[in-house]
């Protein structure tokens, strides 16, 4: 038996304060509040065979679940295996991830969703979700099979990276995956404005003499799929918004009662365009790096419920894509390791509450993607345990992750995931809390 005590468990919606939880095969056996005598098999300390976690000043909450990340395996092993991938998660307090489609060969089909999920297992760690294509090979030219990817354990379909550029396509696509009851995630970008642009249109790009990308790139594909979304019905869920134009047009959508929501990642809350200044890779994404108005759209956006959920955009690249002229360094950065404490940054700048938070970065995704997050008697034990006093500087050669492109290394950070647990195991335990 695993049993965590003295923590105080952050839960919205179910429970909220000390509590100690009891683990045996996986399962919650109990959830008693701390220092009860409630339980009939006795106090943590008197149970035989006990394995005893003192979460005394740490916060316990249900495992947290990223909903977009890539871990590049098949095809770019390079960059990002599963098995590192999860590591990096769970080093995160990510229990649970869902990977994006575009791999090598794409995730269009049965096998590429059942090797995803095997290696996965192989790994140990993570539990890993699988977000299937759209379309084959991300073409946007004919559906993939919705029913097979469903049954083989996808959960959701997604052209990341790809915006489906018809119209025609994403309400079929849509239509198809409201039958089987799963999300469409939409990579929101309109191509023809994206051009050949390098990072956000405005004053930083001209000073370096970057093509822009104006915010309607985004916005106005934002636009289009809430118009398909109302004309079909089907649930729509908008990958990575970075623009103040976009969090209006879902607000709004919101408002008739539409089956819309969204996410944005750490960076579009925290940086702006500038931090791309002078030519910094490390900071160079899809969609980019916004303005000061547009960040703190976001924030508010996040504060006032029009943004559903945190999540990272995890893209690993090795220096091979980043080390290289800005026009031509890949877009992307690594997340999964740095999520929780910028996250926590919105809690201290009293933005949004702690059970706020947890809804965005667990709750939220797991009502969208149909996954059980209670801490609760019968439920799976997946739990993320938190020091939120920890202070430290991030050390990127440090990470679990194969690679190291993250603007946010050396930054100091408050606030850490110190132990994960997946199916009732301790996958992670950065400060030794095991006692027996």
């Amino acid at each position: 038996m695993l049993v965590i005590k003295n923590g105080q468990v952050v839960d919205p919606g179910n429970i909220n304060g000390d509590f100690d939880i009891f683990i045996e095969e996986g399962k919650i056996i109990a959830v008693i509040p701390s220092g009860s005598s409630e339980n009939s098999k006795g106090t943590p300390d008197t149970i035989p065979d006990t394995i005893i976690i003192d979460a005394s000043g740490k916060l316990v909450f249900p495992g947290l679940i990223d909903m977009h990340v890539h871990l590049r395996e098949p095809g770019h092993e390079y960059k990002e295996t599963i098995a590192t991938g999860c590591s990096a998660a769970v080093s995160g307090g990510f229990t649970s991830v869902c990977p994006m489609p575009n791999t090598n060969p794409v995730n269009d089909n049965q096998e590429i969703t059942d090797y995803i999920i095997r290696k996965a297992r192989e790994a140990g760690t993570a539990r890993v979700y699988p977000v299937a294509a759209i379309s084959k090979g991300l073409e946007g030219k004919a559906l993939s099979e919705y029913g097979e990817l469903k049954a083989a354990g996808a959960v959701a379909f997604s052209d990341d990276g790809n915006p489906v550029a018809t119209a025609q396509l994403m309400r079929r696509a849509m239509e198809y995956a409201k039958g089987f009851g799963l999300p469409i995630i939409s990579h929101c970008e309109e191509k023809s404005l994206t051009a050949d642009g390098d990072m956000n249109e405005g004053a930083v790009a001209t000073q370096m003499g970057l093509a822009g990308i104006p915010n309607a790139s985004e916005s106005v594909m934002v636009m289009r799929d809430i118009a398909l979304c109302e004309l079909t019905g089907a649930a729509l869920h908008i990958a990575h918004v970075s623009t103040a134009q976009s969090v209006h047009a879902i607000q709004d959508a919101k408002k008739r009662g539409l089956t819309v929501t969204a996410e944005t990642a750490p960076h579009y809350f925290t940086l702006t365009d500038e931090m791309v200044f002078p030519y910094n890779t490390l900071s160079k994404m899809n969609p980019p790096l916004r303005s000061s108005q547009d960040r703190e759209a976001i924030r508010q956006g996040l504060s006032n419920g029009t943004i559903d959920v945190i999540a990272t955009d995890h893209a690993p690249h090795s220096s091979l894509e980043k080390d290289v002229e800005f026009s031509k360094a890949a877009n992307g950065i690594i997340g999964l390791e740095t999520a929780l404490p910028l996250s926590l940054k919105l809690v201290a700048d009293k933005l949004m509450t702690m059970e706020t938070l947890i809804e965005k970065m667990v709750k939220n995704p797991a009502r969208i993607l149909g996954l059980t997050t209670d801490l609760s008697e019968g439920n799976p034990a997946d739990l993320t345990l938190v020091d939120p006093d920890y202070e430290y500087t991030i050390d990127a050669e440090k990470f679990k992750s194969k690679s190291r492109n993250t603007p946010f290394n050396g930054w100091k950070m408050k606030g850490k995931a110190v132990m994960t647990i997946v199916d009732g195991r301790i996958v992670y335990d950065a400060h030794q809390l095991v006692s027996e």
